[in-house]
């Protein structure tokens, strides 16, 4: 099953593709998409838009995985990234693949198993199951493929198709 993890913001978004098959993940893809500071919003989420369209649609995935947003000091930056999220998921309707989302304590249960790791923890444990020879940067980009693995541990029942 290929499943695309997606950190959603509108500066960066962090977005990785695995193939999880039979207990086993292989990284297909991961990066980051970023826009410059300086740019007026709505050309910013026209590349993020653009931009995840292309990673759509170069490697179609069987699910997409995004973190649920949360924002508790910074109302406007949390409205700024619920707009980019919204393009995010656009583009996967857009496409038929169908979007799950997770907590950022879901993902820590799922990768290291304790809700409650510390997010050094989660990226060391998201480098080893993917097998990479360091954490992918930007964080976001690691954090991204944690949200891939969080989906491939937690839609067990779908799973089983694909074996």
């Amino acid at each position: 099953m290929v499943i695309l993890g997606i950190d959603p913001g509108y500066a960066t978004v962090g977005f990785g593709v695995v193939d999880y098959a039979y207990g086993k993940f292989t990284p297909i893809r991961f990066g980051a998409i970023t826009t410059p500071a300086g740019m007026a919003f709505p050309a910013r989420l026209e590349i993020i838009y653009g931009d995840l369209c292309q990673v759509l649609d170069k490697t179609p995935p069987a699910a997409v995985s995004v973190e649920q947003l949360f924002f508790t000091n910074n109302k406007t930056t949390g409205i700024d990234v619920a707009q980019a999220r919204g393009v995010i998921l656009l583009a996967a309707q857009q496409r038929g693949v169908p979007v799950y989302e997770y907590t950022p304590m879901q993902v820590k249960q799922s990768v290291v198993g304790y809700g409650l790791a510390e997010k050094q923890q989660v990226m060391e444990m998201t480098r080893r199951l993917l097998g990479l020879e360091k954490v992918p940067r930007p964080d976001d980009t690691a954090d991204a493929l944690a949200l891939a693995i969080c989906h491939a541990h937690c839609a067990g029942s779908l799973l089983a198709k694909y074996r």
